[in-house]
């Protein structure tokens, strides 16, 4: 208890009933029960450090002059109400350190086989195919394993496992870059462990990026002021900037040193995953909703269980059996879900060599692009989809995500073929890279738009229960175009047949944008107010005569 002695008033014995008065003073709530006085001064109030809550009896005392009334204080401790920027500045900082760690490891492993195997493709190109195929095979059961698990406990096992991966995957390229084994067909076998390494950080990768991304951010949204549009621009700004950046700062330390750009690799990891791990977690307890999970039913542990007595080739046979069942029922609700058209469309929009990526700055290279130039290039491509962050949320506020999208698509499939025009027309091939790179950057803007318009739409349209599995499932098609697009590189290698990769990529996004306005005519009948447009004019055409005509009986006598 805490006990305060202040100088009474001189109080009339025939004064007004005392009035309870409520003071806020620095955050901190002061009730006394006693009468009111002008002449009072109090100044211990401005010393409180914490809530403050008088017990004295609400009846007033009436004390001769002189004598001090003696007023008994307990300190209350009241929970903290924390503030959206506190929730958003840890969500932002456990997402940067995860998107930050993959691009500079994604784009790290890459220069560390090219350096440690000079003259070959094939370490990289297997390195590679498997880590993408992983994902394709893999995404729908960690889809089940998001939908299934706590929130916190999922988002802590993709940290650990990808900093694990990365760590170890470190260590093996020292191993390999210094040859410190010198054992000799101990290579293929290091491979062999890089190539699943790379197999875990990617499904890592993935669990993080649907969980966060597609789950996290819709709850602090919901449960916030903050839009979901303002939180989902902020964290596409990050995974720019950290693919502009961070692939470029490793390239710098690879160019002075492949050891040293491992050791870097492996320091930055193992220095964030404490940070990245906690801030999270903060997160998820600063915000109760996310701590409720619905019962999902597991249908799969329901069948192991089941199981679990009988021989162990029987068991592993129902197990295929059971996967394989929920794996094509997973593609069937992904197919019937309403939002299919919109997910299929931005899966489809990866199925392009038109973007500054190894196919596309490979062909630059050929024609006589210096490495700086392709980065200036690229520097300026990262700058115009930074601009869809603004531009896309100013649209959708304005028009919403489904009319905006549906802008963003035409604006890409506009740059895109008349880009692809100009190359296919021009005979100079450096004319006609220089006029597909300025199309390539301009049409950015509609596919970053056009992506956070169709995340809005995913993200308000499936529900909290399935939201992993649809994820997964639409980064398993990601990934599979992905796929198809470096066949479509492998099937025509040389730089003069460019024109048809970038013709098939054309296609492709004529396609998307079809889909996409097949899922807008769906939704809302049409795709231009036509009609209302004819009748617009008509109307402001008949107000014009009508106003002529009152104006003109005005003027009788």
């Amino acid at each position: 208890m805490l006990e305060a002695w202040y100088q009474s008033s001189p109080t009339d014995p025939t004064s007004s009933i005392s009035t309870p008065i409520e003071r806020e003073v620095s955050g901190m709530a002061v009730v006394s029960h006693r009468e009111p006085s002008s002449e009072e001064e109090v100044p211990f109030l401005a010393q409180v450090a914490s809530r403050v809550q008088e017990t004295s009896s609400p009846t007033p005392r009436i004390l001769p002059r002189g004598r001090s009334q003696i007023h008994r204080f307990e300190v209350i401790n009241l929970p903290e109400i924390p503030k959206q920027s506190d929730i958003n500045r840890r969500l932002y900082v456990s997402h940067f350190l995860s998107t930050w760690n993959s691009r500079v490891f994604e784009f790290g492993a890459v220069l560390f086989l090219a350096r440690i195997f000079p003259g070959t493709l094939l370490p990289s190109s297997v390195y590679a195919l498997v880590r993408a195929a992983s994902a394709i095979c893999f995404a729908p059961l960690v889809g089940r394993y998001v939908d299934q698990r706590d929130r916190l406990k999922v988002v802590r096992i993709s940290i650990v496992g990808q900093r694990g991966a990365v760590i170890l995957s470190c260590l093996g390229f020292w191993a390999l870059a210094t040859d410190i084994l010198g054992i000799p067909g101990f290579r293929p076998l290091l491979i062999a462990m890089l190539v699943l390494l790379a197999c875990v950080e990617k499904l890592g990768s993935i669990m993080n990026t649907i969980a966060i991304e597609r789950d996290w951010v819709v709850v602090v949204a919901e449960t916030s002021q903050c839009g979901l549009e303002v939180l989902n621009s902020q964290m596409r700004r990050i995974d720019l900037v950290c693919k502009l950046v961070g692939p470029l700062a490793i390239a710098l330390v690879d160019g002075y040193s492949t050891t040293i750009a491992i050791a870097a690799v492996l320091g930055m990891d193992a220095s964030s995953v404490l940070i990245e791990y906690f801030a999270i977690a903060r997160v998820y307890y600063m915000v109760p909703a996310l701590q409720a999970r619905s019962a999902v039913g597991n249908n799969t542990d329901r069948i192991s269980s089941a199981v679990s007595e009988v021989p162990s080739i029987w068991r592993l046979g129902t197990f295929c059996v059971a996967q394989t069942r929920s794996f094509y029922k997973a593609i069937s609700s992904y197919i019937r879900h309403t939002v299919f058209l919109p997910s299929m469309a931005l899966c489809l929009l990866y199925f392009t060599v038109l973007s500054f990526s190894g196919q596309m700055v490979t062909y630059l290279l050929s024609v006589g692009l210096s490495s700086a130039q392709i980065g200036v290039l690229r520097t300026l491509s990262t700058a115009v989809e930074l601009s869809a962050t603004w531009l896309a949320p100013t649209a959708m506020n304005r028009v919403g995500p489904l009319r905006g999208g549906l802008w963003f698509i035409n604006w890409q499939i506009t740059c895109l073929v008349g880009a692809f025009g100009f190359f296919w027309v021009m005979r100079t091939p450096s004319v006609a890279a220089f006029g597909l790179v300025i199309g390539v950057i301009a049409s950015r803007v509609g596919l970053w738009g056009f992506d956070l318009c169709v995340q809005i739409i995913i993200q308000e349209g499936v529900d909290a229960d399935s939201r992993g599995s649809f994820s997964s499932l639409e980064a398993s098609f990601q990934n599979f175009f992905e796929l198809c697009s470096y066949a479509t590189t492998i099937a025509f290698f040389r730089p003069e047949q460019f024109q048809y990769p970038a013709a098939i990529s054309a296609v492709a996004v004529l396609i998307a944008g079809g889909l996409y306005a097949k899922f807008v005519r769906d939704n809302r009948g049409h795709l231009i107010h036509l009609s209302k447009c004819i009748e617009g004019k008509g109307s402001a055409r008949q107000r014009k005569r009508r106003q002529r005509g009152d104006a003109s009986m005005h003027e009788l006598p």
